[in-house]
């Protein structure tokens, strides 16, 4: 079993109208050495890892483990979304015993500003929603990242806490499907 419990890894890949969410091969390995050695997209993560670094330690096979999607837009991957269990030891839980699911996702820069995040996470959400129904999912973002942040009101994660990690303060939102309901039946918001 893995943190997915009953349900077996990878599931069949995940279709939207312009992706695909699938486990990842080795022709994404070039992608994946791009995505961590963006600039770009280490600006909010830690920072970019050395080029040569990464075509050293990138296995042949990059990224196939539980909970990672790669995101495949004509065949060529262009990102990748998460689903992993939040560590007990960070800050920022929705239950009393952590362990929630966490959505995580990082897109190559020539992918931004398309849709394509929205669309791909709205799809994990989607899939885990139907796999575990019930199960929590909260994304932590820096309130800096302005796009990370308009992305969280797009998937409709609302505000559980502020806190201080990584040396910013960062965003922890919940996704609807663990907001309790309102006294007229309807989920909150």
């Amino acid at each position: 079993m893995t943190e997915f419990g009953p349900v077996a890894w990878p599931p069949a890949p995940i279709r939207t109208d312009r992706l695909v969410l699938r486990e990842a091969e080795a022709r994404d390995r070039a992608a994946f050495v791009e995505l961590f050695a963006s600039p770009e997209v280490g600006a909010y993560i830690g920072g970019a890892r050395p080029r040569d670094e990464l075509e050293r330690e990138v296995p042949e096979v990059p990224g196939r483990r539980p909970g990672r999607f790669v995101v495949d837009l004509d065949g060529a991957m262009i990102g990748m979304v998460t689903l992993n269990r939040r560590d007990a030891e960070r800050p920022g839980h929705v239950r009393p015993d952590a362990g929630e699911f966490e959505l995580g996702y990082l897109f190559l820069p020539k992918a931004w500003g398309c849709g394509y995040a929205a669309e791909a996470c709205a799809a994990a959400l989607d899939w885990i929603a139907a796999a575990l129904p019930g199960e929590p999912v909260v994304l932590c973002t820096q309130t800096a990242n302005g796009p990370s942040m308009r992305l969280a009101a797009k998937l409709r994660f609302t505000e559980v806490e502020r806190f201080e990690e990584y040396g910013a303060e960062q965003w922890l939102g919940a996704w609807p499907s663990v907001c309790p309901p309102s006294t007229d039946g309807r989920r909150s918001s």
